[in-house]
């Protein structure tokens, strides 16, 4: 029998704040108590925050390890154990990698094979590399012709539990502002200005070819399959509705605060971005994620491309008074928890996994003040 006791700490429990010990006996929370004692034996804390691992579903982090500067490809262990380090750096003990599948442009990292990517996933997990507990996020973009044959290295792999649907067209959704796309495009992708007016003038034509057929298989294959499944960049209430008809559970981004509330009345999970937090609005010129947060739509927090927002993301919704800090935690750890099915994780209660994280709170010139992960548990074992 293993066993490891947290004394000292600022326990972030569901409901509130304490301070306490966590006792864990062989990778699960055994009891939580009360008081600021240290046992002899234990981890002193030293006053800092204990709180629950992040569960991180919708990241490209990996992505950008795997192409770190337009048309340049990286090798994949070595993509992978940075990309898994950077995620645990952040508090993120269990993420989804979102892998994107389909695209009509060949110098694209989604126009290429999943296979050796998948493969370095598996043996990495085998070997004990890893310091999170990686699932797989597959988005599949819907316009591109080759999507269905891309995702075929995922059919029925066990790493895969979620699936979302991404229409990228300029001119609607993300994009609906086509200047706010070529600003993207040429410079996280690298295209002329020539390139993206080729690209923007075929998007209609694959939109209307592949679209709907491609959006029914996706649908089927997850319903057929039981695999979790969410919408993308939904802009109308008829977005929402469509998504929800079809069995989303989750609607990813939501551009409007139309679609949000439609989201939440349809009970469908409103996920919005941490840098969308940190930066005080989305990139894309797109509602901004803490208007929902103060209209209480706001369930979930993802990182999106900054595996360490969701931590800043916390803690700026707490400073600007929009949430308090377990509310806030509870959007990085429980509720993406619950909506991909892990409900063994995510909260700091006897029973579940001792997936947990060391934060101190340091204040800055100027007043500001930052949170540094100094520590993180998967399953009661250090591997930060």
């Amino acid at each position: 029998m293993s066993r490891v006791v947290f004394s000292n700490a600022r326990l972030v429990l569901p409901d509130e704040v304490v301070t306490g010990s966590v006792s864990v006996v062989d990778g699960l929370i055994a009891s939580v108590d009360q008081g600021a004692a240290a046992h002899a034996g234990s981890l002193d804390l030293d006053g800092d925050y204990l709180m629950p691992g992040f569960v991180e579903m919708h990241t490209d982090n990996f992505e950008r390890h795997l192409m770190p500067r337009p048309k340049v490809q990286w090798a994949e262990m070595p993509a992978l154990l940075a990309h898994d380090a950077e995620v645990a750096a952040g508090g993120i003990t269990t993420v989804f990698d979102a892998l994107g599948v389909g695209d009509a442009d060949p110098d694209s990292l989604r126009g290429s094979t999943w296979g050796p990517v998948i493969e370095a996933l598996d043996v990495g997990t085998r070997q004990g590399l890893l310091r999170a507990d990686h699932h797989v996020h597959v988005r599949c973009e819907l316009p591109a012709p080759n999507t269905i044959d891309l995702f075929e290295p995922f059919r029925a792999h066990p790493r895969l539990s979620l699936i979302s649907l991404m229409d990228h067209t300029p001119g609607q959704r993300q994009w609906e502002n086509i200047e706010q796309a070529r600003i993207y495009y040429t410079g996280k992708k690298g295209w002329s200005d020539q390139k993206f007016e080729h690209q923007v003038a075929r998007a209609g034509e694959l939109q209307a070819r592949y679209a709907e057929p491609h959006r029914a298989y996706f649908v089927d294959y997850c319903r057929n399959h039981g695999v979790a499944l969410a919408s993308h960049d939904d802009t109308t209430a008829a977005h929402v509705e469509q998504a929800h008809a079809e069995g989303a559970s989750m609607s990813e981004f939501p551009t409007t605060l139309l679609a949000a509330r439609t989201a939440r009345g349809l009970g469908l999970l409103n996920v919005m971005g941490g840098p969308n937090v940190v930066r005080g609005g989305s990139h894309s010129g797109n509602v901004a994620a803490a208007e929902l947060a103060r209209h209480g739509l706001l369930d979930i927090l993802s990182s999106d491309y900054v595996p360490g927002s969701l931590l800043s993301a916390v803690l700026r919704l707490v400073a600007d008074g929009i949430l308090t800090l377990p509310q806030a935690v509870a959007s990085v750890s429980h509720h993406p928890a619950l909506a991909t099915g892990l409900n063994d994780r995510g909260r700091i209660v006897p029973g579940l996994r001792a997936d947990l994280i060391q934060v101190r709170v340091v204040h800055l010139a100027q007043g500001k003040r930052q949170a540094v992960v100094r520590a993180v548990w998967r399953q009661g074992q250090r591997v930060l």
